[in-house]
């Protein structure tokens, strides 16, 4: 029987399954790594969302099937933290949805929009599901660049924009966008989210934005919502979620938001496909967005510390890394003396000789190729031993590459 099936087919093999295998290999051994790879934040979910959970889940009311669409309350949660933050007003019945985190809602958005060949436009370098939920689609993905913070990377962005509307058959559907970047960590001003809706609305394209690390920035200015342009809403759509600013990754609890076509379709396809979070997760997510904020901030000051820890400590070690303005990831050039070996390759060797864990770029993409991601998941003291062992590691460079060498030339 064939089991080539038509959608697998069309997925390339996960490129972190190596260094996933190897991390649970070493650890099998009772070798101890340190995991800057996948991005699970470690804190715990602050108290009063939890209680809430827990007060909810004594109601046996609450053990029903749920609402798909997410219950009113949570909606409404959602609805107002758009207002405070970003003083956009949202109507929660018919401009938000909650999502099983905002992977669900983006991979279940790309089903409800896209036809087999249609065109999307996604970044790359960039967090698999942008593209890949599009592919599992049927759809067709053209890429742009993943940098946009400089007026030179924001011509080049535009340039790109402007070429895959030209030489694309068809014209594409819909651009995804996502600042703060998962995993470039790069961070964009308002006025770009300006020139991207007024660019796309000429051209009747949607745009899906990323913001997940809303919350996560380290200085005085807040990354922006693309909702806040005028216009955006009727060609645009944004997802959130709580994993980061409340430490829940685990509960999946996301949202999307924006024009009111885009969330009917989402609404439409999740109908079918699931009865929505367990409610009392629903009620608890509810608390955490009405609820005291000072949780929020200490995230931020528990990332901006381990942040600071990991980039001063890798220069200090000779390997000079870009400090990421927002996200709790730093994306990481690797170093010169070890580029030529490839991403994945380097990600390896410092698994087995340094025992640190690091996500490969090439996982996000071809263009992801000469970088490395580090995840700002380990609390200081395990960021200064990591940061010890990479500085012993660089400093034996010169062993460890003629080792490669040899085990290439014997290959």
């Amino acid at each position: 029987m064939d089991d080539n099936f038509y959608r697998i087919k069309r997925l390339p093999p996960y490129v972190f399954t190596e260094v996933n295998q190897m991390k649970a290999q070493a650890r099998a051994a009772g070798e101890d790594i340190i995991d800057l790879g996948m991005g699970n934040p470690d804190g715990a979910t602050p108290q009063h969302i939890v209680d809430k959970l827990v007060e909810s889940v004594q109601d046996p009311k609450t053990h029903r099937y749920s609402n798909s669409r997410g219950i009113p309350g949570l909606r409404k949660a959602m609805a107002g933290y758009y207002e405070r933050r970003f003083n956009i007003n949202l109507d929660p019945e018919t401009e938000v949805i909650a999502t099983l985190g905002s992977k669900e809602g983006l991979a279940n958005l790309a089903q409800a929009i896209t036809s087999p060949g249609d065109v999307i436009l996604a970044p790359n370098p960039s967090y698999p599901i942008h593209a890949f939920g599009f592919i599992i689609a049927g759809g067709s993905v053209r890429h742009l660049p993943a940098y946009a913070s400089t007026p030179e990377t924001r011509a080049s962005f535009m340039a790109a924009l402007e070429r895959a509307v030209v030489r694309s058959i068809p014209k594409p559907l819909a651009v995804v966008i996502n600042f703060p970047s998962n995993p470039t960590a790069e961070v964009v001003t308002l006025d770009f989210f300006e020139e991207v809706v007024d660019f796309c609305r000429y051209h009747e394209i949607w745009i899906l934005s990323d913001l997940a690390y809303s919350e996560v920035y380290f200085d005085n200015q807040p990354p922006p919502s693309i909702l806040q342009v005028k216009g955006a809403r009727d060609i645009s759509v944004e997802f959130s979620s709580l994993s980061k600013t409340y430490s829940m990754p685990g509960w999946r609890m996301g949202f999307a938001a924006g024009n009111k076509k885009l969330i009917s379709a989402l609404a439409r396809v999740k109908s079918y496909l699931d009865y929505g979070a367990f409610t009392p997760i629903q009620v608890a997510s509810a608390a955490a967005l009405n609820g005291p904020q000072g949780c929020v901030e200490e995230m931020r000051e528990r990332y901006r510390h381990r942040r600071d820890v990991l980039i001063d400590g890798l220069a200090s070690a000779g390997w000079h890394v870009p400090s990421p303005q927002a996200t709790m990831f730093a994306w990481a050039p690797v170093p010169a003396e070890f580029r030529a070996m490839g991403s994945l390759e380097f990600s390896k060797l410092l698994l087995s000789e340094a025992k640190v864990a690091v996500s490969p770029g090439v996982g996000f993409g071809e263009h992801g190729e000469g970088f490395c991601r580090l995840a700002l998941v380990e609390n200081v003291q395990r960021t200064r031993q990591a940061v010890r062992n990479i500085k012993t590691f660089i400093g034996n460079a010169d062993k460890y590459l003629e080792v490669s060498d040899n085990k290439a030339a014997a290959g």
